[in-house]
């Protein structure tokens, strides 16, 4: 048994209980992981990492538990993947909010690396597609666009879990969307003038 095995008897003595899950390192590299592939399994994880699968299985239950990752479809059997909770309206708000900045703090380092590295991808890869916009939309609305994303990417989406459907030269891309209202500016904020 490891240290980090023994860590991890410490953690399963508070699950289930209303106690915040700690911050932890397997936990965080869990995280970063399925931010970048999408979904993995505590076998793959381990590959990808280096502990132990059942290290891993241990924490990818554990983020499970607390609402940050969710078991992912699959045909059955003894393979379970997990994937980041698809829906960000967790019971408690803070896991969401906390789970959002952790996500957007993800994205921000992935873009960052994208900038210094660019130079080095192929040449066909060397540019980005990037859009914005502003709508005057109700929240119903908001939410259609989100769906309509969604159902865009759809068809792209086995891919994550099934390798050999990719085409030849496909490579993982960030999709980052975010819809939210733009609130007027508080007085004082600003221009002073």
């Amino acid at each position: 048994m490891t240290a980090d095995d023994l860590d991890a008897q410490d953690d399963d003595r508070t699950a289930g209980t209303d106690e915040k899950l700690r911050e932890h390192e397997v936990r965080t590299a869990l995280l970063d992981l399925l931010a970048k592939v999408g979904t993995v399994t505590a076998t793959q994880a381990a590959s990808w990492l280096g502990y132990s699968s059942g290290l891993c299985s241990f924490h990818l239950r554990q983020l499970a538990r607390h609402g940050y990752i969710e078991e992912a479809p699959h045909s059955g059997g003894r393979v379970r993947p997990w994937r980041l909770k698809q829906d960000t309206t967790a019971a408690d708000g803070h896991v969401a909010e906390r789970f959002g900045d952790l996500a957007r703090g993800l994205e921000d380092e992935s873009w960052q690396r994208w900038l210094t590295q660019r130079g080095e991808a192929p040449s066909e890869w060397r540019h980005e597609e990037a859009f914005s916009g502003v709508a005057y939309l109700t929240p119903e609305e908001m939410s259609a666009v989100a769906d309509v994303i969604r159902r865009a990417l759809a068809p792209y989406q086995d891919r994550e879990q099934r390798p050999l459907v990719r085409p030849d030269g496909a490579l993982p891309v960030a999709l980052i969307t975010r819809l939210f209202p733009l609130l007027p500016h508080a007085v004082g904020d600003g221009d002073q003038g």
